[in-house]
């Protein structure tokens, strides 16, 4: 079986010779080392694959590709559409004017074209993106109370998320999860747990958070969410810490503060490269240097070596996190909440700190191009920004169109 869902059609000019062309398209396409089913010219079912590449395998094609785009432009579903050429027989020059037309008529288009090793790639990275766009398609977020009160630029365009990524965000009132929390039994704490007195008295409550969100998942199909978790501090003496370390390295993203663009952000990492994010706040910044510090009081579990349980940070009471992640490379990611605009840049982790005054988990990371540190001082998109492990700008930004 195929691991993957590529097609590859074709379009060739009947002056050219059939059968010498036919030979030179297996011996390019066999070059690349991909999995594909070859459709030649039939473009009945275009449009119905993960990615779907129309090979321009000469030139004097482009009167061809204007016969056939009323159809193309019909089956895409408004994707862009991929033009691969070898750079044989005056292909590239007929994938130029084709493209060239296309951005007339304001639709989206890349020619794929360099040395096999590049081509290889970027049909590797599309596919990447839009195997992501296919599994985000009927993705239900919910937002559990309304955001936190001082997320004051942290709004978020429904519509356009849904329109773009194919998400939708569900409402749903705290009421609804307190009451929730209510009626789920507490269980007992694990004697062994080498924590404070206090911590261990907060366990069985922060675990009965942890089961009431699992129902509330349950309950409204979501596969993420973000919760106004402050509310918790006075309503159930306890934080959602724990809760969202759980969640998030069992696959289900989990935001705090009811910050929508930052589940996005999560949401978008896991889609796209199949790893959970650190939701945090910048806590110091050297611009000279581009290095930083990041903290909050959980962390997903699947992201960390090990880890302490210890209070949350601002109340002092409930379970937070100090997580402990694998030095070595990262990427700083977020996207804004109409999706007008990203950040993404790599780093390296650096240390990792328990330094007292700040939430629990502290990073340090140094940013590959410190010039981009003036980002979080001029011109930031909310305070939370999300850490991942790995290098992984060039994907995000061709997730988001920049690439």
């Amino acid at each position: 079986m195929k691991s993957t869902d590529i097609a590859i059609y074709t379009i060739t000019s009947p002056l050219h010779d059939k059968t010498a062309i036919d030979a030179a398209t297996h011996e390019f396409l066999t070059s690349l080392g991909i999995d594909y089913d070859l459709k030649g010219d039939d473009f009945s079912d275009y449009g119905c694959h993960t990615l779907n590449i129309i090979y321009v395998r000469t030139g004097g094609t482009e009167g061809r590709f204007l016969q056939l785009l009323p159809h193309l432009k019909q089956q895409s579903g408004g994707k862009p559409f991929l033009l691969l050429t070898s750079g044989k027989s005056n292909s590239l020059a007929a994938s130029m004017e084709i493209l060239s037309f296309l951005r007339q008529q304001d639709i989206e288009g890349e020619i794929i074209h360099g040395s096999n090793e590049y081509v290889t790639r970027r049909i590797h990275l599309l596919e990447k993106v839009a195997k992501a766009r296919q599994t985000l398609q009927g993705c239900r977020l919910g937002v559990v109370g309304q955001p936190s009160d001082w997320l004051i630029s942290s709004e978020v365009d429904s519509e356009v998320v849904s329109k773009q990524l194919g998400i939708e965000l569900v409402n749903i009132s705290m009421k609804e999860l307190q009451d929730i929390i209510d009626s789920t039994p507490e269980t007992g704490c694990d004697a062994s747990l080498a924590i404070d007195q206090e911590t261990k008295k907060a366990m069985p409550g922060a675990d009965r958070i942890h089961r009431a969100l699992m129902t509330l998942v349950q309950r409204h199909h979501l596969q993420g969410f973000t919760i106004r978790c402050f509310d918790l501090l006075s309503s159930h003496h306890n934080t959602g810490c724990l809760a969202l370390a759980r969640l998030n390295a069992d696959g289900i993203v989990a935001g705090c503060e009811g910050d929508v663009p930052a589940l996005l952000s999560m949401t978008i990492a896991q889609a796209l490269l199949g790893v959970s994010g650190f939701q945090a706040n910048p806590a110091r910044i050297d611009v000279e240097t581009g290095e930083m510090l990041l903290a909050h009081c959980t962390i997903p579990l699947n992201m960390v070596e090990r880890y302490e349980l210890l209070s949350h940070f601002e109340s002092g009471i409930g379970v937070g996190i100090r997580g402990y992640m694998k030095e070595g490379p990262v990427t700083v990611f977020k996207v804004s909440g109409d999706l007008s605009r990203h950040f993404a840049e790599e780093g390296t982790l650096i240390a990792n700190q328990a330094a007292p005054g700040l939430c629990r988990t502290q990073l340090v990371i140094k940013l590959a191009d410190a010039r981009r540190a003036d980002y979080f001082l001029q011109n930031p998109i909310g305070n939370h920004h999300i850490v991942v492990a790995g290098h992984h700008k060039q994907l995000l930004d061709l997730f988001l169109g920049v690439g």
